[in-house]
């Protein structure tokens, strides 16, 4: 599915989406700008058509992307006005016709790439391929933390960087939602994990999750921690999450043949392309919302069995109430990460 195809499906009077009767609360943005433009409303409530679910909101996750489509900064804008959101987790509603794969009842979480009426409200509609039981042993809040923190991770380490058992891998700001998911998902795939943080505490948590290393990217030696970490053959794979600040330095970092995978960034970056040419090696961009369909598949076949197994545990840092998603978007962009933020309707 590509990002036009995704940000065209979370229109607040999305096409495809019929009318349940009555109404919820939900957050509708009617203009794109600041904070202050996300407001909570009463809006009618969706039901789901062929091929739809619908989804009784338990907690839904908010990801730095929301503030970039939000802000109307972001490449492409959805029509106004909209209900923001992709990850959520919760119980089925409803289903529409065709639906076998689920029913009424069952616990779900989004991968957070499909179409959704927007994850901040009460109700929402998702396609039903990107509808994702929840293990019992996962909260609601913990499941709105899944969709596209840990599809990004396990895209990024391998679809993109193409890991394999052995190699080394450093994250990047790893204390935040995606940076955890990719932590365990390494550390459970036999790589050697290191992981940066800016505060004790994001450090603390990063060690937690099982990093073999915790270097502080706000110390200015941090690049000699790395060296040293591995013996001065560097790192196999970065995944960046803040490519603005980090990319030049990264590539400094790289083993021979090392990938770099661009997860995050915020504005233009100049680098020096010899240090890429020396060690032959990639830089990677990549979005998650440009994920073919049976990536989707495979990646959350493979995280659904590390929830099951207890080898991922994703790490909510924040709940806040629906009415609050200002404040969860101020904070989410905000340094020092510790967690997934969700909202609870």
């Amino acid at each position: 599915m590509l990002a036009s195809e995704v940000l065209a499906s979370v229109a607040f009077a999305s096409e495809g989406t019929a009318r349940r009767g009555g109404t919820m609360k939900a957050i509708v943005v009617r203009e794109f700008g600041g904070a202050e433009v996300l407001v909570l409303e009463d809006v009618p409530s969706p039901s789901p058509v062929p091929g739809q679910v619908l989804v009784r909101v338990q907690a839904a996750g908010v990801n730095p992307v929301d503030t970039y489509i939000r802000s109307g900064t972001y490449a492409i804008k959805p029509t106004l006005p909209y209900t923001p959101g992709r990850d959520l987790a919760g119980t089925v509603e409803a289903v529409g016709s065709g639906v076998t794969a689920v029913a009424p009842g069952d616990r779900v979480y989004s991968d957070g790439v499909g179409g959704t009426s927007g994850s901040y409200a009460a109700l929402a509609v998702c396609e039903a391929a990107h509808v994702n039981c929840l293990p019992e042993r996962i909260s609601f809040a913990q499941g709105a933390a899944i969709g596209v923190p840990y599809g990004t991770a396990w895209r990024a380490l391998f679809f993109r960087a193409k890991v394999t058992a052995g190699e080394t891998v450093l994250v990047h700001g790893a204390s935040g939602g995606v940076g955890i998911a990719a932590v365990q998902i390494a550390r459970a795939h036999g790589l050697k994990v290191i992981g940066s943080a800016g505060t004790p505490e994001g450090l603390a948590l990063v060690r937690k999750q099982g990093a073999h290393v915790a270097v502080d990217h706000g110390d200015p030696d941090y690049i000699d921690a790395i060296r040293e970490a591995t013996g001065d053959a560097g790192v196999d794979v970065v995944l960046e999450m803040l490519a603005n600040v980090n990319l030049d330095r990264d590539l400094d970092l790289l083993a021979m043949r090392g990938r770099v995978v661009v997860i995050g960034n915020r504005a233009r970056v100049e680098i020096d392309p010899r240090k890429a040419m020396s060690r032959d090696a990639a830089i990677l961009g990549m979005n998650i919302f440009n994920s073919p369909t049976s990536e989707l598949a495979s990646a959350h076949a493979g995280i659904g069995a590390g929830l099951e197994a207890a080898t991922l545990r994703p790490i909510v840092g924040r709940e806040l109430p629906l009415r609050e998603a200002g404040a969860a978007h101020i904070a989410v962009m905000a340094r020092g990460a510790l967690g997934k933020i969700v909202l609870v309707p």
